[in-house]
């Protein structure tokens, strides 16, 4: 049994954490909300996230930073990517030396592009930060519907350990050293998700879907090769397989944003009706911002930018996209002659 804190209880805190009580670890889940706090406490379950899922009476819920901190094996940052610096800041004086942190969460920060790992370990320097993603819905692991992730961690020893604590016969935990690439995927297939529900909110078809997730991917690998990723994480789950999953699925609140501005919502209203973070459009400038940076195309995170940013109307974009200039798939393959 594992001593186990999670910061932050979103939907993907909370599933998370009654998974690993279910499974016999020491849960403690801490929000800054005392609204959501209390609504936990005297309900044990989370009304507005994860109706029906009951949480084990073993989990403590505390808006007690110290309660939250004190002694405990792994701390899991769930906080909504907007959040995360702000709450690293506010934890950082209570985390020990070494403590094993890993974040759950997927974003990039538009202000200074830094990946969320990146900020936890400014502001934590003194902790062991890795990352966990993959194609994996709250709503489903919340009711082990069989999940399987990958956690990223630069000492092969803190991962095979937060392996060994999250996987179960309904959770299979893969492990990788290629952290930039892992949370990349996850970042990036955020944005190509809206695009993929604006599509779909079009009235578009399955040809219109498999393009996207196809050239989207294409993009993620662009920009995670240029940034030191490794190729091959793009086609595992936390790039192609959580692709998938985010422009398909009706849990995605990415994919439902982007549905409603296809179908006229401006963005403010479709945020409004999502009412959860939708993480695409924090990350969109910032990804748009990396590719320029590091001189990559991507012409959908572009476009979606236009979209979501500057008022262009989501058919105008999949014109834009289908007419611009003739290339190759793949430029670095050649004929012979």
């Amino acid at each position: 049994m594992s001593k186990v804190s999670f910061l932050g209880a979103g939907s993907w805190g909370t599933a998370l954490a009654v998974m690993l009580a279910k499974h016999g670890h020491d849960v403690i889940v801490w929000s800054k909300v005392e609204a959501e706090v209390n609504m936990l406490k005297e309900n044990r379950e989370h009304k507005d996230r994860l109706p029906g899922v009951k949480l084990p009476d073993s989990i403590v819920i505390t808006s007690n930073l110290k309660e939250a901190l004190t002694d405990r094996d792994l701390v899991v940052f769930s906080v909504a990517s907007p959040f995360v610096r702000s709450v690293a800041k506010e934890v950082s004086a209570l985390i020990p030396e070494g403590q094993k942190i890993v974040n759950v969460a997927k974003g990039i920060e538009e202000t200074t592009l830094s990946t969320l790992r990146d900020i936890l370990v400014e502001e934590i320097p003194q902790a062991d930060v890795s990352v966990l993603s993959g194609p994996s819905h709250a709503e489903e692991v919340a009711i082990a519907m069989p999940t399987t992730v990958v956690v990223g961690s630069a000492s092969k020893a803190t991962a095979i350990y937060i392996q060994e604590i999250f996987m179960n016969e309904r959770f299979r935990v893969y492990i990788s050293p290629d952290i930039i690439g892992i949370e990349l995927g996850g970042s990036v297939k955020n944005v190509i998700a809206l695009a993929a529900g604006a599509c779909d909110g079009l009235g578009c078809g399955d040809n219109t879907k498999a393009a996207l997730i196809t050239r989207g991917i294409a993009e993620i690998t662009r920009l995670g090769t240029a940034m030191g990723a490794k190729k091959e994480t793009m086609g595992g789950l936390s790039g192609i397989g959580d692709l998938i999953v985010t422009c398909t699925s009706e849990h995605s609140r990415n994919h439902n944003a982007g549905y409603l501005i296809g179908k006229g919502y401006s963005v403010e209203d479709a945020l409004t009706e999502v009412k959860q973070v939708v993480e695409g459009v924090y990350s969109a400038k910032a990804v748009l911002k990396l590719a320029q940076k590091y001189q990559v195309s991507m012409p959908i995170v572009e476009t979606i930018c236009h979209v979501l940013f500057d008022g262009m109307k989501a058919v105008d974009a999949i014109t834009i996209l289908l007419t611009r200039d003739k290339c190759m798939e793949y430029p670095e393959l050649g004929w012979l002659e």
